[in-house]
This record gives structure tokens, C-alpha cells and sequence, in this order.
């Protein structure tokens, strides 16, 4: 396996004359938890978006597991991009058997993935009754399903309350353990920076740091200078 499991070269993305994503050079460890950090508008969404093939880049490269990204790769993956899509009328197993019976798993995944996310004491409850750190973890277990290597989210923490967020926490570590990479994306430092293991900055869809994390302190002190230094050059 490769040394790194996600990899883009010089990846862009324009929507008419508006450069959302501009020549992005990321670099993912294999079995890391990776934050995609910036502030709102700053071109995450269009990255991971790209990433799963919901878009097409503009130009550019992307690897996934040392190779050309192509469709079968997704087979391999799973992802949060939006709030998870639940029917409120069924419980968290039913919802789950739908996915599995469309993607051609066995039952036995439903115990599976609620019993990483820690959902399976939920039974005969709906979804419409779970908090919204509850439906988070159950579009996490369908993001699980069929043991995917790498796992995308977008703004997984987006609504949660501290107890929520502590539940994310817990369990996103678990999963290296399993052999499943992650890359989320945030733009509230408190919120992630205690869970990653590395970052990429990105401000108007450029690139300003990439590496390992320190403090808190040193992550926020990365943060503004990328934000502050993107926007000082779009003034030159």
C-alpha cells in the first residue's frame, strides 16, 4: 500500500471564471486522521466532492491508494458530504438494511457498523426521535458499510452539542484501529484539533500548510496566518 493513501497534484476546480479550488497539492497518510481546514468558502467541500466523484475537477490529479483515481476506487470508500438522508419512520436497522440490500451486503453488517457507532441499544426507536448527534453517527455507519479503507466527511461536526461532539471524538478514533483512514473537513479548530493527527489549511482554494499537528495554540496561530496571508495577497 502506499505511503500515502490520498494524494492530488496541482487539482483545480473553476465553476465558470470563479477558481474554487486552485492547483491543491494535498498529501493523506495511509491510516491518518487528516483535517481539511479552513474557513467557510474556502473550497473544502468542492475537494472531498471531487474526491468522490460528485464533480469532476477542472484539471489536475488525484491518486487513491498509490494509483489514478478512477469510479472503482469508490468502492473502497465512504463518505458523509451532506447531512445524513434517513428515514424518519424507521428505526436505525431498518435504514441500514435498505443500503445493504441496495449494495448487495449481507445482514450482518447492520450489527457491525451499529455496534462501532454505538447505536445498537436503539432498537424499535425511529430515526425521527434520534438527536442530531444520533443521525450523525447513523450516516456514519452507512458511510461504514462494506468496510471501507478511507472515510470522507464533510463538516461532520456541523449542529452537534458538546456531548455530540465528544461522541464524534470517541469514535473517529476507533478507526485507524480498523484499518480505515480519515480526511474530514471543518472550519472550527476546536472541534478537530484535538483529534487529528495532521492538517491542510486551505483559504480561497490555495493550499497554506500542510503537516503534522502541535498545540491548539500553534494549529489557531497556522490557521490565521493562512487566512491573513491568502487574503493580503488577493489585495496586491
Amino acid at each position: 500500500m502506499a505511503e500515502y493513501i490520498i494524494r492530488t497534484r496541482n487539482l483545480t476546480k473553476y465553476y465558470g471564471k470563479h477558481v474554487t479550488v486552485n492547483e491543491l497539492n494535498l498529501e493523506v497518510p495511509q491510516g491518518a486522521i487528516y483535517g481539511l481546514l479552513g474557513p467557510n468558502g474556502a473550497g473544502k467541500s468542492t475537494t472531498l466532492k471531487m474526491l468522490t466523484g460528485l464533480i469532476r475537477p477542472s484539471s489536475g490529479q488525484m491518486e487513491l491508494f498509490g494509483e489514478p483515481w478512477r469510479r472503482s476506487h469508490l468502492e473502497r470508500i465512504g463518505a458523509l458530504i451532506e447531512e445524513p438522508a434517513l428515514y424518519g419512520n424507521l428505526t436505525a436497522e431498518e435504514n441500514l438494511s435498505i443500503h445493504t440490500t441496495l449494495m448487495g451486503l449481507p445482514k450482518s453488517e447492520i450489527g457491525r457498523v451499529l455496534e462501532i457507532v454505538n447505536l445498537k441499544d436503539t432498537k424499535g426507536k425511529r430515526t425521527a426521535k434520534f438527536s442530531t448527534g444520533m443521525k450523525q453517527r447513523l450516516g456514519i455507519a452507512i458511510a461504514l458499510l462494506g468496510n471501507p479503507e478511507i472515510l470522507i466527511l464533510d463538516e461532520p461536526t456541523n449542529g452537534l452539542d458538546p456531548l455530540g461532539i465528544q461522541e464524534f471524538r470517541k469514535l473517529v478514533r476507533t478507526l485507524p484501529k480498523m484499518g480505515i483512514t480519515v480526511i474530514l473537513s471543518s472550519h472550527i479548530l476546536s472541534e478537530v484539533g484535538q483529534l487529528v493527527d495532521c492538517v491542510g489549511i486551505i483559504s480561497a482554494g490555495r493550499l497554506g500548510y500542510q503537516g503534522p499537528v502541535g498545540t491548539d495554540s500553534n494549529l489557531e496561530d497556522l490557521f490565521i496566518s493562512v487566512v491573513r496571508g491568502q487574503r493580503n495577497a488577493e489585495l496586491i
